[in-house]
């Protein structure tokens, strides 16, 4: 079927049943070489399905072997037991049809089954386009392929079969995006564990093999058997995101090249990119150590449907200096766990780089502005130490631009002072002549008013008479206002009044 991985399937049904430690082994053959195990199963397991890949066109051979205790504990356990209930393979050369495939109606009639990328609406009974950021899950030997979403910083290829990603990550936090690009990561990389030994002494250790984003999905990390090799035989090669190897040094085997033998898939579909869970910090919170952010990515084997569901965690962390290559990018494996695995079911990868710290953007430096010296301002950018970013943008340019200096606006405090200074002088002269004006005329006009009154009449005695006060009088006629005098004047005229009675 296209869009779907490998050649052929084989999927069975089975379950054990054990009183202690027994084991269940899946063997593969290839060519009617020696079975190699793929798969063990310790200890009791629940009804369960596991489904192999054949990755290419060739004979296969599959053997199941249990074995129900240790052979040094002897053989008192015997209630221990395996089940298989079913076993269907796929593609079989003149076998027969394996499964039956839901197709949508035509209108001529005929039944066709759904295009690349499309899967059946059970509403519509037609074919309908998966949309981005969705992949068609499932096989039509199990049931109806649907449409589901994507995990977390992965997308959807053209064909809707697997979902992947391009080497890049957002992460939003509140206030900015963060924005990670692993390049280099897609290029592939490679990390080996310290020696093992057989109960016979012999040394081998494992190699593991990741090329975890890019390539549009494509599968780049191979690992090899290359035991038959030297013989003339075949070179069996797997394909996947994870790979492992058992790896044997040329001194052991006495070849001139080290043997590689046992190859198996770890991971090949990629689950999800984002931030750490409780595997690597506290459960909803980025992880963040000493300022450094940390990126997971989980794979899964889509041959296995059994939990956990992520066989792989790769974390990427950033190196001391984010913007110094102090040392090249660096794969490693836990201290406490040198295999790779803890628990034989998941395995962690520890990539140190550079790469792993965010894009710069404009959130990462600050601007520092100059004193304003000669009418010139200028404005410098430079990095928030620490320093956590990574490539991405570059600082801004120095800003320069006109400006005014303190002493200008003092010279122009004190031109305003004193212009205003001079305005209030002019203006106080100014009612002050006029005030003095005012008053001239106010004396010459009594004096005028004074002359008259002495020429129409002559008084017949000026003097002071009995009870009479002329300084209240006089006091009276200082305390009047301009108006008042005038006022007063007037009225005095009118009367005829004069120094004394006619």
């Amino acid at each position: 079927v296209t869009g779907l991985p490998g050649v052929a399937r084989i999927t069975f049904v089975f379950e054990t049943l054990c009183s202690v430690g027994c084991e269940l082994y899946f063997m593969v053959g290839v060519n009617s070489r020696t079975n190699t195990p793929v798969e063990t199963w310790t200890g009791s397991t629940g009804k369960q399905s596991y489904t192999y890949v054949v990755e290419k066109n060739a004979t296969m051979s599959f053997t199941w072997a249990f074995q129900r205790t240790p052979y040094h504990e002897g053989r008192r356990f015997t209630s221990d037991v395996a089940k298989l209930y079913s076993v269907n393979v796929t593609n079989v050369q003149g076998g027969v049809a394996s499964f039956c495939r839901r197709c949508a109606p035509q209108p001529a009639g005929s039944c066709a089954p759904c295009p690349p990328g499309s899967a059946v609406d059970p509403g519509l009974g037609t074919c309908q386009p998966c949309p981005p950021g969705t992949y068609l899950r499932g096989h039509p030997s199990d049931g109806t392929p649907t449409c589901h979403p994507c995990g977390p910083g992965t997308h959807s290829n053209q064909l809707r079969s697997l979902c992947y990603n391009n080497c890049s990550l957002a992460l939003v936090l509140p206030g900015e995006t963060l924005h990670f690009e692993f390049p280099a990561l897609g290029l592939g990389a490679g990390v080996g564990t310290g020696p093992s030994f057989t109960p016979k002494g012999l040394r081998y250790s494992h190699r593991f093999r990741l090329s975890p984003c890019g390539h549009q999905g494509r599968k780049m990390a191979s690992c090899a058997d290359n035991v038959t090799a030297g013989r003339g035989g075949p070179t069996r090669v797997v394909t996947s995101y994870v790979c492992q190897a058992i790896l044997v040094p040329p001194d052991v085997t006495g070849a001139h090249a080290a043997v590689s033998s046992q190859p198996v898939s770890l991971g090949d579909r990629l689950g999800t990119q984002e931030t750490p869970r409780e595997v690597w910090g506290p459960p909803g919170s980025p992880a963040i150590m000493g300022g450094r952010f940390l990126v997971v990515l989980c794979f899964g084997d889509a041959t296995v449907t059994v939990s956990p569901p992520w066989g792989v965690i790769l974390a990427v962390l950033p190196s001391l200096g984010c913007y110094r290559h102090l040392s090249p990018p660096f794969l490693s494996l836990p201290s406490k766990c040198p295999e790779g695995t803890c628990d034989g079911c998941t395995f962690h990868f520890l990539w140190v780089t550079a790469e792993g710290c965010p894009r710069c953007s404009s959130s990462h430096h600050r601007p520092i502005v100059s004193a304003c010296i000669g009418g010139v301002q200028k404005t410098t950018y430079v990095w928030r130490e620490p320093r956590l970013c990574h490539g991405g943008d570059a600082l801004p340019p120095q800003l320069i631009q006109a400006c005014r200096s303190v002493d200008f606006w003092l010279k122009v405090g004190i031109s305003t002072g004193t212009c205003v200074a001079v305005l209030l002088a002019t203006l106080a002269a100014y009612f002050w002549k006029k005030t003095q004006k005012l008053e001239y005329k106010y004396s010459k006009l009594v004096m005028d008013a004074a002359a008259r009154e002495s020429e129409a009449t002559s008084p017949d005695s000026c003097a002071i008479m009995e009870g009479e006060d002329v300084e209240d009088e006089l006091h009276f006629a200082t305390e009047m206002s301009l108006f008042g005098k005038l006022k007063a004047l007037t009225d005095k005229v009118r009367r005829g009044g004069g120094c004394g009675a006619t």
